[in-house]
This record gives C-alpha cells, sequence and structure tokens, in this order.
C-alpha cells in the first residue's frame, strides 16, 4: 500500500530534515519546499493530503499560502507552524481554514496524532466527493421517469429553478417521488457539493422537536447537559429538506416561517441570533388548502413555501409511463438475475392497474416479480399486487379496478390453485374445472403458468 506523502514547507533545511526523517519512521513518505513559489508548483503537480506550512516564508506569508490551498485544493489539510506564540496569528489561521497549529520546536508526540486526525479528515472529503458525484448521477434528472406531457413540464419546471436558492414546495400522494424530486434538485443546484439533510417532520419526537432543529445551549432543560447544534446549523451551505411539512406543529410552523422570514434562529435556551445559509424544500402528500382551513396549517407559512410549487401526478393519471418505469426498474434490480424483460400480458396488467401505492408500489411489484420468478421474461403470474392477499382475495381494492381485469386476475388466482391442489396434472385439474384440456392449456399460456407437468 502506498504511503501517505506529507509536503513540509519550511526555508529552514535543517528542520525539513529532521521532519523528514521522522516521518519516514513513521511509514509516511514526504516531499520538501522552502518558498512559496515552490510550494505552489508542487502543489499543481500533486495531491498531498497533508501540507505542514511555515508561516513565515521568504517570498510569500504562509497566510498567503493557506488561502490559495483552501481555494483550488479544498481537500488538503494545512497544519500552520511557526516559531511565534502569537494568539491572534493562531486565530486567523484557523479562520482562513487551517486544519491546525503548532509552536516551533516541534513536539513530534503532539505532531502524529494531528497528521492522523488530518489524514481521517482528507479521506473523509474525498469519500464525500466520491458520494456527492455517486448522488449526482444516481439524482440526475434523467432518473425522474416520464415522458408523458405532465411529466415534460414538471421536468422543465424541475431543471429551470434547480440553479436558483428559492424556497421549493413539493405536492404528491405517499410514493410519487417527493424526496427523488427534491434531490434532483439539490444535486443540480450550486450546493450539490454538500449533503442534502433531510428531516422527517412525522418522525420527530414533540418534545425535542425544537431542540433538534434548532439546537440548544448546555443547561438550557433537565438533560441538557451539552451543548447540541441542531439540523439548521448542519445544514449551512446545503439544502434541509422537510418532508410531510404538513406534520408540523403549529409552534414549529411558526419557528419555520420566522426562519423564512429572517435566515437567523436562536438556539434554545441561547440569547445569539445566528445566520444560516440554508435552502429549504419541503414536501408533504397532506392538502395544505384544506389543512389551512381546519387551522392545522399556517397560512402565512404556506405563502412563504409556496415561492415555486411543484405537483407530481399520481401514476394513474400517467399511466403511458408505466412501460418506462419497468424497464427501469428491470434494468436496475435484475443485475443478479435472469430477468430481461416483461411479456406484452403481463405489462397490459399492470396498465389497467389503478396503483394506489403510486411509484413506490409499481418498484415493489417488479422487484418482488424479479426474485420470485424463474421465467427470463416476465408473466402475467409473476406479478402480484400489493393489495391483493390471498387470505382476502375478494377486499376493496379488487373491486377498483376494469371488469376486465377483475376477472383475469380471479382466473388466474383460481388457476394458481388449481394446479397447486393438483400438481400440475392437468387432466385431473381440467376435469374438476369442467374444461377441456386445450383450453386449460390455453389459458395457463396466457397467464404464464406453463409447467413441466402432464
Amino acid at each position: 500500500m502506498r504511503r501517505p506523502k506529507i509536503l513540509i514547507v519550511d526555508d529552514e533545511p535543517d528542520i525539513c530534515d529532521q521532519i523528514v526523517r521522522w516521518l519516514n519512521s513513521e511509514d509516511y513518505s514526504a516531499d520538501v519546499a522552502h518558498t512559496g513559489q515552490q510550494t505552489l508548483s508542487m502543489l499543481a503537480n500533486y495531491e498531498y493530503p497533508v501540507v505542514l506550512l511555515d508561516i513565515k516564508l521568504p517570498d510569500i506569508s504562509g497566510f498567503d499560502i493557506l488561502k490559495q490551498i483552501r481555494q483550488r485544493y479544498p481537500d488538503t489539510c494545512p497544519i500552520m507552524i511557526t516559531a511565534f506564540i502569537d494568539l491572534a496569528m493562531s486565530e486567523q489561521a484557523m479562520q482562513i481554514g487551517a486544519f491546525d497549529f503548532l509552536i516551533k520546536p516541534i513536539n513530534f508526540n503532539e505532531l502524529l496524532p494531528r497528521i492522523k486526525n488530518a489524514l481521517a479528515r482528507f479521506n473523509e472529503n474525498r469519500e464525500r466527493e466520491f458520494e456527492t458525484e455517486d448522488q449526482q448521477r444516481r439524482y440526475s434528472f434523467g432518473n425522474i421517469i416520464g415522458e408523458s406531457p405532465v411529466m415534460q413540464q414538471m421536468h422543465r419546471t424541475i431543471r429551470r429553478i434547480a440553479g436558483s436558492d428559492e424556497t421549493v414546495l413539493i405536492l404528491g400522494e405517499t410514493g410519487t417521488g417527493k424526496e427523488l424530486v427534491a434531490k434532483a434538485i439539490h444535486y443540480n443546484s450550486l450546493r450539490r457539493n454538500k449533503k442534502m439533510m433531510v428531516t422527517d417532520c412525522s418522525t420527530l419526537a414533540q418534545s425535542l422537536i425544537e431542540s433538534e432543529l434548532f439546537g440548544h445551549e448546555k443547561g438550557a432543560f433537565t438533560g441538557a447537559d451539552n451543548k447540541k447544534i441542531g439540523r439548521f446549523e448542519r445544514a449551512h451551505g446545503t439544502t434541509l429538506f422537510f418532508d410531510e411539512i404538513g406534520e408540523l406543529t403549529i409552534d414549529m410552523q411558526m419557528k419555520l416561517l420566522r426562519f423564512l422570514q429572517e435566515r437567523t434562529i436562536e438556539r434554545v435556551g441561547g440569547t445569539e441570533v445566528i445566520h444560516i445559509d440554508t435552502r429549504v424544500i419541503a414536501a408533504t402528500a397532506v392538502d395544505l388548502k384544506k389543512a389551512i382551513q381546519k387551522a392545522r396549517f399556517r397560512k402565512d407559512l404556506f405563502q412563504r413555501l409556496n415561492v415555486v410549487t411543484i405537483n407530481i401526478p399520481p401514476l394513474r393519471e400517467r399511466l403511458s409511463d408505466v412501460p418506462l418505469l419497468v424497464k427501469h426498474f428491470i434494468q436496475r434490480y435484475s443485475l443478479n438475475s435472469a430477468v430481461k424483460g416483461i411479456s406484452d400480458r403481463a405489462l397490459d396488467m399492470l396498465m389497467r392497474y389503478h396503483f394506489p401505492g403510486n411509484v413506490r408500489e409499481l418498484e415493489n411489484i417488479i422487484r418482488r416479480a424479479i426474485v420470485t420468478t424463474d421465467n427470463e421474461i416476465l408473466q402475467p403470474a409473476d406479478i402480484t399486487f400489493d393489495t391483493i392477499e390471498e387470505s382476502n382475495l375478494f377486499n376493496g381494492e379488487l373491486f377498483d379496478r376494469s371488469l376486465e381485469m377483475f376477472m383475469d386476475l380471479c382466473e388466474m388466482e383460481y388457476l394458481k390453485h388449481l394446479m397447486i391442489r393438483f400438481n400440475n396434472q392437468k387432466r385431473k385439474a381440467s376435469e374438476f374445472a369442467g374444461i377441456d384440456r386445450t383450453t386449460l392449456y390455453s389459458k395457463l399460456k396466457k397467464y404464464g403458468l406453463q409447467n413441466n407437468g402432464e
């Protein structure tokens, strides 16, 4: 495994040689620069995870080098070193972006853990960068599947607003993909290099919700033994996504409204006004206009959130997108299976279904079919709907389908149980059902229930 390489920047050769020998003994490698210009040249040609940087250099100030490192090589962790004990200088270095600060003569017992911490931070930065790139691919506009007119209009809206910092309200039934749309907006925005923070308002404990969002000071209430940084502060510089915003309490709605108006917060038990730079995206399956009428949602908060509104249509209103979605899910989930596609008959069953669970339900149907089938092409027998249970076939959901589909589903379930009952012996099964074997063969083929029985 390649040893981590550290860049040492100091105009005193003896000190550099001493640090190099010590780094080699600790299984690190090192390069040396004695001037600012040499440092910049070396940084341009090699990615150093850690730089030991002297503040006093003969040509360029170490502070100026530090600024350029932060601008050009943000993953690199600079540790500033100086022979002068100056608290103001130390604070200046940390404000500019130094990872750490050391006083000469260097105590190697102090330097070692700081280098290890700096390397850990570099690796975290790099992992975050890879994660961000993966997220950008995963949540690209192309992954919001749909070519129906209503989806094309939604695509255009998302593309237009992604690069702005406007507040966005996403409305849609459960399972329509509201979080997917929120992530597509974030990972195509100027804030995409930081992970979007997600807050599910329906799962926040009511007694701790204010502390969770705004943080608290030590001693703010019983049990507050330490200061806590809330989600708003942690979301500084990125996007904060409020899922199920309609479930937020009235009191917290007021506090969120105040933040949207002023872009400041105060921790619980604190008096400091903290300015926060975060974009807010909210989503809900609740009809907010009805909630306002029932005094369950503030009208002024709705108006603040309603800068840009995206309405995601339920799948039953864009059934023409089902074939595209099915193809997408088969490609996504069939990597370790033999499934290559879906039959026309099975697809027709899906096209005539009303999908109360929306896209999420369709995804579950395809995933379930892929892991349970032996077919390369999915057949009607592989398609089982979330709302149909063998113990209660004639539930209310079943009657929400067309008569043709109702009859097909009943016939398919009957044939499944018939073949199980007679151990795939078609002669006995046809006699019991009161149909000839040719008709039975035809129906089994129709629903993809063929087998190697009699």
